[in-house]
């Protein structure tokens, strides 16, 4: 039992890690970026909503006056941020695509420095020269490799989306909601403004052509989405979230070793000593012990 919450975050992280490969057949299967976000949003907001009426549906009501937390953490933190990632996944590597987004703890410290007034510290610091430097080697500069400049700036577009939607997750933590309604309210508000993106006929003829498509979706809504998130959750139930984060490091792994085996990506060892360095980062960042400047 001591094992199953680490099993949980794993789980979660091992899913996350496949969702630019799963997302690399759809594009290639006819779904636009915006359509793949509105399934994917949509199917995870119905199973959220079904998860809070059975387990406690007092938790599913809001304030409309915080609805403003909702609309932009669904407009901004999760609909954009999802086109963004999936536009990084089809243009670069999947390992690159999972790093890139892991520069969003230092976008939610940036910002959170000029937001909350929250300290600098020598450890934040050193965690994100240790990340610059990470990524510098990562995206390819240092070995003559680079990246192409629009996976590179969708990436980063993503982290920022992502570090926009912790922000925005934050206040809705202080005004007294469970991590669970803020998500399910925040995906519900990305698949309506999503809805203006899609073309459901086209949606309706891939999935008409090939029933195999509506598989995969399933597949992208529930076990990649849906399941992780309350998989993540219940780990955290049990783990410090420091540890969990650092659990969680098995993400760009699993997309590293997804964009080896099934995409031929080969990384170079730069690239490797890059993606090395970002995650040490983040273990500096989860150590409990700071040193204000």
């Amino acid at each position: 039992m001591t094992r199953f919450p680490q099993l949980l975050v794993i789980y979660a992280a091992v899913s996350w890690g496949l969702v630019g490969a799963l997302s690399r057949y759809l594009s290639a299967a006819g779904f636009s970026f915006a359509e793949m976000a509105f399934i994917r949003c949509l199917i995870a907001a119905a199973g959220l909503f079904g998860y809070l009426f059975l387990k406690d549906r007092n938790a599913a009501k809001i304030n409309l006056r915080h609805s403003w937390v909702f609309l932009f953490q669904g407009s901004v933190g999760v609909a954009l941020c999802f086109i963004f990632y999936f536009m990084t996944a089809n243009t670069v590597t999947l390992s690159a695509t999972t790093i890139l987004l892991y520069t969003a703890p230092y976008m939610v410290m940036a910002i959170s420095a000029v937001v909350y007034r929250e300290k600098i510290t020598l450890q934040k610091v050193g965690a994100l020269l240790l990340a610059f430097s990470g990524c510098v080697m990562t995206v390819g500069i240092i070995d003559r490799s680079a990246l192409p400049l629009e996976g590179i700036l969708t990436g980063l577009g993503a982290a920022l989306c992502y570090a926009l939607y912790t922000i925005f997750g934050k206040a809705g933590l202080e005004k007294g909601y469970a991590p669970v309604t803020i998500t399910a309210y925040s995906y519900t508000v990305a698949s309506i403004s999503l809805i203006p993106l899609c073309n459901f006929q086209t949606v309706a003829a891939i999935i008409k052509s090939d029933n195999s498509t509506l598989f995969y979706l399933l597949i992208f809504g529930v076990f990649f989405t849906l399941l992780p998130y309350l998989s993540y959750m219940k780990g955290l139930e049990r783990l410090d979230s420091g540890k969990a984060s650092i659990i969680a490091f098995v993400e760009p792994l699993t997309a590293a070793a997804a964009g080896l085996f099934v995409f031929n990506e080969l990384l170079s060892a730069i690239k490797i000593a890059g993606m090395c360095l970002i995650l040490l980062s983040l273990i500096i960042l989860n150590l409990k012990r700071t040193e204000k400047l």
